[in-house]
């Protein structure tokens, strides 16, 4: 079972937060202090640790270094209710794999640690991309899902953007590696962002990158994934979220490439 570790010095917050992950089906631990959670680092490894920025014996930012001598492949969730751009880039930096704002985000933590957990079982070689995501892996017998399948294929061996529509649960992540495994561009990475787990500005970071002095805590040039998955494939999950003004910039992107 997924190990998961919650930080966060507020009672009432803590405990919610564990209710919502638990109901997910994953083992939640808590800690109110930095000096607690090291106790239960030293004891127990964990695959995804949420951590409040703002604790009595600490800040989270900086904490993130004590986490990885003990649990350096756990992907690490920051929690703030006054969340910046600044403080979610020097998160980041610091080897965070998301940073959350409290209450406006809180229907994003469920998606980013489904995503977090994604992301460790890859690097503990629990998923096979090649495998887990080819066209010969869709099971099912409806006549509907061929005809998606056929038209997947066809679309497959084109440079197309393709948009994905379905509900929840239905499997557009997995048509989305499959089109990309069974297209020329197979070799190259496929790199994936849920679009609902980032608010605004560290959406448009993540996608875009941003040159070193653009703002207070940019130290050095980031790539955007456009650039990452040059050659390759982007799947922007949950891109109705995306707010219109990032819209708007992608759909340039598209139609120019650029």
């Amino acid at each position: 079972m997924v190990q998961i570790l919650l930080i966060d010095d507020e009672e009432p917050i803590r405990k919610l937060l564990a209710r919502i992950i638990e109901l997910e089906g994953y083992k939640v631990s808590t800690a109110s202090c930095c000096s607690d959670a090291l106790q239960q680092l030293r004891k127990q490894q964990y695959d995804v640790i949420l951590c409040d920025v703002f604790l009595p014996d600490g800040n989270g930012v900086d904490f993130i270094f004590d986490i990885k001598k003990y649990s350096n492949d756990a992907a690490i969730i920051l929690l703030t209710a006054h969340g910046n751009i600044q403080d979610g880039v020097q998160a980041i930096k610091n080897g965070a794999f998301d940073y959350i704002t409290k209450g406006d985000d809180n229907r994003k933590i469920i998606p980013t640690i489904n995503r977090a957990v994604d992301e460790t079982e890859k690097k503990k070689g629990k998923k096979t991309t090649s495998v887990a995501y080819s066209f010969d892996s869709i099971v099912g017998k409806s006549n509907e899902l061929k005809q998606a399948i056929t038209l997947a294929q066809k679309v497959s061996r084109t440079d197309a953007a393709v948009l994905l529509t379905g509900e929840t649960g239905t499997g557009k992540e997995v048509f989305a590696h499959a089109i990309h495994q069974a297209s020329q561009r197979a070799s190259q990475p496929i790199v994936d962002i849920n679009c609902s787990a980032f608010s605004k500005d560290l959406l448009e970071s993540e996608l875009f990158g941003y040159k070193a002095g653009a703002f207070t805590g940019a130290l050095k040039d980031k790539k955007g994934l456009f650039e990452v998955a040059n050659h390759g494939t982007i799947f922007l999950d949950e891109i109705g979220e995306m707010a219109f003004e990032l819209q708007a910039r992608l759909l340039r992107v598209l139609e120019t490439g650029e």
